[in-house]
């Protein structure tokens, strides 16, 4: 499975502290303890999450960093996800792979849904939201790649149509 280094702004990494790195979740007990913990309003959104090179789930709140949830460490999946409480307790009901400091591939779907059927939680199999990113070669500008347009939002340079955040980009 692909590691994603975090390629954001390096003042966002710089910020990353102990008290930020995102919950464990490795049961569904410990995901319904967690969801308790929150307040009715942060349940109707999608919280980050990453999914750190262990395989571990990490929550946070939905306004806090990627990467502060991961540690400032790489991972092998991150987005955003939202929880439903059911008849037989909370599964995913959405899932996408959106964050800007990781730029992960909608390939990386498999790890969260490993750490997902290890925590026993129900999911919907995919990312329900797909996010392409890709890294522009000319200006080195991280881009959201919309409706097949693989050109570059800052400089319109062509961007690849391999995702290319590996070890090599800019």
């Amino acid at each position: 499975m692909r590691r994603c280094r975090y390629v954001g702004p390096a003042e966002v990494l710089a910020a990353v502290r102990a008290d930020t790195v995102g919950q464990v979740i490795r049961t569904r007990e410990g995901l319904a303890a967690w969801l308790g913990e929150r307040g009715r309003a942060e349940l109707g959104e999608p919280f980050t999450f990453v999914v750190d090179l262990e395989g571990d789930l990490r929550l946070a709140p939905r306004r806090s960093e990627h990467v502060a949830c991961a540690g400032g460490e790489p991972v092998l999946s991150a987005g955003e996800i939202l929880f439903a409480e059911g008849p037989t307790g909370w599964a995913v009901e959405e899932a996408s792979n959106q964050s800007t400091g990781y730029c992960p591939e909608g390939g990386s779907w498999p790890a969260v849904g490993a750490a997902l059927d290890r925590a026993g939680v129900p999911h919907p199999g995919r990312f329900t939201v797909e996010i392409v990113f890709r890294r522009c070669p000319r200006c080195g500008e991280r881009n959201v790649v919309r409706d097949d347009h693989f050109f570059c939002a800052i400089c319109e340079g062509e961007l690849p149509e391999r995702w290319n955040f590996d070890a090599g980009s800019p």
